[in-house]
């Protein structure tokens, strides 16, 4: 088995942002236990969603397809655990598996999560403070913090696992996903000073689509009591109770992610003591990423910066270099393919994705993904967010917003080497005609390479 059948550790955290990630340079935030990671292997920086919200990322994530492909493009579809996913053929392939912690796909029949030897999950979000879990089709309460358990049943599993034989563990944690109730030791984390400030925290929205008005998910306006524990006080002017409830809202936020990062290190302890370390793969990845106060936001759905790009720290010392950087794209519809290779097994023709493998190990390539697609489908459902998809080069960013209510059709185009906190749109500037004309372009190719050609764009000059 030694250096041809890794095991694979892939911990998963719910809107977990790149950013608030210590080896991602966070302003806010410090993670030993991930930077750990990073340092015995790679950080990712380009690592992309390709719709960013919680269900469909997660189907792509196992299926390796687009959400038009897997059929969960929104928080209200199941995903149908009979179509191919990599933990199934890990399984065929005669490794041992599980999943422990957050599904978000739903449950019952072909909803039950499907390619794994031992599962237990959550119920839709699940609870922070003595969850109901379903193992096995069984449920029962755990009493305890979500976080602290999730790493304590996959430890057990661990534990108990067939010595003989590779495994794959998903430890799936529902922190730090709204409504941020930390573990009691850590309530007092922060208290001794404010939280620096996003430099986008003050964002009026203007010279952007009607889109970005539009949401509602500002901090200031749109978080509630339930998610600042505490009434805002009264008198305060609007710049005031901004920051208020940013650090209200941040301090809560980062205080999920501490007991993320202490479990993370609990696995990385184990893998250590067992003498696993050698051959194991360990994956740190979040579902998507997350708006911090930038842009006066929280939560995450739009093709934006914050919320596109998700943590990606991958070691594994049999093959990965220690302490790389890796800025070349990579997309969770990638991942699949990328495990699936590790194990020596070939993907099936109908995943979408390629294997991240030649640059995690930092290999040259004369080809590589310069471009990516993005689609999210919630119109307005929730957040009042606009359903809109684009294309994202290295350099620019080209948003379309197709709906025809409660906004006519628009288009966005962000130069994010000029601007990258996307803050001007430049659609209509006369500079960028052959920009928009060059994306337009390589946006229809990539809708036909993935097969998502429904809402066609206008051809004609708009």
């Amino acid at each position: 088995m030694a250096g041809t059948r890794p095991n694979i550790v892939f911990i998963l955290s719910d809107d977990h942002a790149a950013h608030a990630i210590g080896c991602y340079g966070s302003r806010i935030n410090r993670t030993p236990n991930l930077d750990r990671i990073a340092a015995g292997g790679v950080r990712l920086d380009n690592c992309f969603c390709t719709n960013s919200i919680c269900a469909p990322s997660r189907a792509t994530i196992l299926t390796g397809t687009y959400s038009h492909v897997n059929e969960v493009q929104t928080l209200n579809e199941r995903m149908d655990g009979r179509q191919p996913t990599f933990p199934q053929l890990l399984q065929r392939a005669g490794y041992q598996t599980a999943i422990v912690g957050k599904w978000h796909l739903g449950h019952g029949g072909i909803h039950d999560p499907t390619g794994f030897d031992y599962w237990n999950v959550l119920p839709g979000q699940g609870l922070y403070h003595d969850p109901k879990m379903i193992e096995m089709g069984t449920e029962r309460v755990y009493p305890g913090y979500v976080t602290d358990i999730i790493t304590d049943q996959s430890l057990d599993w661990l534990q108990r696992r067939d010595r003989e034989r590779p495994f794959l563990l998903m430890c799936h944690h529902k922190a730090p996903h709204r409504p941020w109730e930390p573990a009691p030791r850590h309530a007092e984390l922060f208290a001794d000073g404010d939280v620096p400030l996003p430099d986008t925290l003050d964002d009026d929205y203007s010279d952007r689509a009607a889109a970005a008005a539009a949401a509602r998910m500002r901090v200031d306006r749109d978080l509630g009591p339930k998610d600042v524990k505490a009434p805002a006080p009264e008198g305060l002017s609007l710049p005031e109770r901004r920051r208020w409830m940013y650090q209200r809202y941040i301090k809560d936020y980062l205080r999920c992610v501490a007991a993320v990062d202490e479990g993370v290190g609990r696995l990385l302890d184990y893998l250590d003591a067992e003498g696993l370390a050698e051959d194991t793969i360990v994956i740190y990845s979040s579902d998507q990423g997350f708006f911090l106060g930038d842009h006066g936001w929280y939560d995450k759905r739009f093709f934006y910066e914050e919320s596109l790009r998700m943590p990606m720290l991958v070691r594994y010392p049999r093959e990965i270099p220690q302490g790389r950087t890796e800025s070349r794209f990579a997309l969770n519809v990638d991942f699949a393919q990328t495990l699936l290779d590790y194990a020596g097994l070939d993907a099936p023709e109908r995943m979408q994705g390629q294997s991240l493998r030649p640059i995690l190990r930092g290999e040259a390539t004369a080809q590589w993904q310069r471009s990516m697609y993005y689609r999210y489908f919630m119109h307005v459902a929730h957040h009042n967010v606009y359903a809109h998809y684009g294309v994202r080069t290295e350099r620019h960013k080209l948003i379309y917003y197709y709906e025809k209510e409660p906004a006519p059709p628009e288009w966005e185009l962000f130069d994010l080497e000029r601007d990258p906190r996307e803050l001007h749109n430049v659609y209509h500037d006369p500079q960028y005609a052959g920009v928009v004309a060059e994306l337009k372009a390589e946006l229809t190719r990539l809708r036909r390479e993935v097969g998502d050609e429904t809402d066609p764009f206008p051809v004609a000059a708009d």
